[in-house]
Formats: C-alpha cells, structure tokens, sequence
C-alpha cells in the first residue's frame, strides 16, 4: 500500500471544520497578496508615484506600512499557513476526488508542492510580524539553479523545469476557458446573480497567472540553454519584461492578477472547490 493510501485509510473522507476555516483564511491570504502584486504592477504602468513590480514577498513587505501593519502581517502568515494545511489536505485526504491512479496521485502530489510553494513567504510575513524585519535572502531560484546547472546534463534538467512551467501556465489558461470551473462556481453557495460575475473573475485571473507563469518558465528554459543562472527570473522579472513591451501589456495582466486576487477572496467567503 502507497503511502498516500495508506494515509487516505487514516484520516477522515472530509476535511474538518477547523481545516475548512484555516482553507478559507488561506485563500483570503493568497487573495490579498495577488491583489497586492496587481495593484503595485498596475501603478507602475500607470506610472504613479509608489508603482513598482513586485513579486510575493515585495508585495507583503508593503503590508508594513499601512496602518495595523503588523496585524495584517500577522494575519497574512497566519492565513498562508492555512493555505498550506489546506493543500497537505486536498493531497492526503483527497478531496478533489483525484483517486489513487498515476495521474489522480500526481495531482495530488502537485497539490502539496502548492502548498510548500507558500512556506517562505508564510515564514517571511510571520518574521515581519514578530520583528519588524525579515531577509528577503538571496535569489533562491538563481542559487539553486546554478547547482542543478553544475551537474551532468543539468542545463537540460533546467530547460525540462522551463517547458513544466510553461506548461502549467498553459493550463491555467485552458483551465480559464474550457470551463473546468464553472460547474464549481454554479454549485457553490455564490447567489445566482453574482456567479457570472464570479466566473468572469476566475477567467481573468486565471489567464494572468497563466501569462506570468509561461514568462517565467520561459526564463528557465533561457538560463539552460544559455547554461546562465541568472537568466532565470521570478514575477517580478516577468513583470519587467511586460513592461518592456508598453504600459498596456502589464497594465492588463496586473488587472488580471487583482482579477484572481478578488476570486479568491470569493473562495474564502463562498468556497467554490468541492468538500470545503
């Protein structure tokens, strides 16, 4: 028996109300920050005063001066730590219903790998709220790669890492318009009034994290054929290179991400994902 299986047969079908409520702080944590990273990107095309790209923990470090900053830092670390759980439950528990096959056990590993992308910021906005300051640490992305870049065939490893990327970001964008979740938004809790409205949110802001996620990967595939660490780029060198392109470009993907920011708000108020 897998360890996955073996772990399915020892926690309940259905997450808890404790987990379903961290499940909600979660997503209004991933909100605010998606929120906070469009509304930085789209004062930047703007060019207003205070308008910079930002990536996740750029964004949250803009938490600390607003007024109860260390209350929101608070509450964002505390609710990606919800997120986190969450996750670790969608795997473990199983509650997407993705069963125990190749491909329902790999989503579900993918589902955990979401969660663990959020440790580091959840660990940097606590140290934000515990001491006023955090490293942001070097370029993790950059260090690790020019590891991977060391070893036999490396630069294809990195190129490999590159097209799963850009192939996750297609998927965000064939998930936007294919339709996979507007049954989930149609059965949710959300009056029927607003559930289009909803939808609407989900597909721009899927496409916009789609669009991110592709520049991004598209930098991995550059830094293994170049066999150059820092050809690879976080969000906010995707956001550069937008820019670059005029202030419309980033100006649309920073609406897309505020977009997604807002749906998943909605999530946290009317969970749209099954068993939450």
């Amino acid at each position: 028996m897998s360890v996955l299986s073996t772990a399915q047969a020892a926690l309940p079908t259905s997450p808890s109300s404790g987990i379903r409520t961290l499940a909600r702080f979660g997503f209004a944590a991933k909100g605010t920050v998606y929120l906070l990273m469009g509304v930085l990107a789209l004062l930047a095309a703007a060019g207003q005063q205070g308008g910079q790209t930002a990536d996740k923990k750029q964004a949250v470090l803009t938490l600390q001066s607003l007024p109860g900053g260390t209350v929101l830092l608070g509450l964002v670390a505390f609710g990606l730590l919800g997120y986190i759980v969450w996750r670790f439950t969608q795997a473990i528990v199983d509650t997407e219903g993705k069963g125990g096959d190749a491909k329902g056990v790999g989503r579900r590993i993918g589902f955990a790998a979401s969660g663990l992308l959020y440790a580091s910021l959840a660990w940097y906005a606590a140290k934000l709220a515990m001491n006023g300051s955090a490293s942001a640490g070097g370029n993790t992305q950059q260090t690790l790669t020019a590891r991977v870049l060391g070893w036999p065939g490396g630069e294809w490893l990195i190129m490999l890492v590159g097209v799963a990327i850009i192939g996750g970001g297609i998927y965000q964008v064939y998930k936007a318009y294919s339709g996979k979740f507007h049954k989930d938004v149609n059965g949710s809790d959300i009056p029927g009034g607003q559930q289009n409205t909803v939808y609407r949110l989900g597909q721009l802001g899927y496409t916009a994290r789609g669009v991110v996620m592709a520049i991004i990967g598209y930098f991995f595939v550059q830094a293994g054929r170049q066999s150059r660490a820092a050809a690879v780029g976080s969000t906010d060198e995707a956001f550069d290179l937008l820019a670059s392109m005029g202030p419309l470009v980033l100006g649309i993907v920073a609406l897309g991400l505020m977009a997604y920011g807002l749906y998943m708000l909605v999530q946290a108020k009317y969970p749209v994902l099954r068993r939450i």
